[in-house]
């Protein structure tokens, strides 16, 4: 069973989220050749507290 963690800044909607477990799902069963019931989209939303680049919190940025 395939699991597929998506880690992104937070703010995306629910509906933005469906459509790309969607878009994910139907990706990975084409090219794997499995099937959907079988993929798992796991979506972890990073604040921008918990973030940092170049040496700096993207809270800051």
């Amino acid at each position: 069973m395939p699991f597929v963690n998506v880690q992104m800044l937070a703010g995306r909607t629910v509906e933005q989220k469906a459509a790309l477990a969607k878009a994910i799902t139907e990706a990975f069963v084409k090219i794997t050749n499995s099937q959907p019931e079988a993929v798992s989209v796991i979506f972890n939303d990073i604040q921008k507290t918990d973030l940092a680049k170049a040496g700096k919190l993207v809270s800051e940025s």
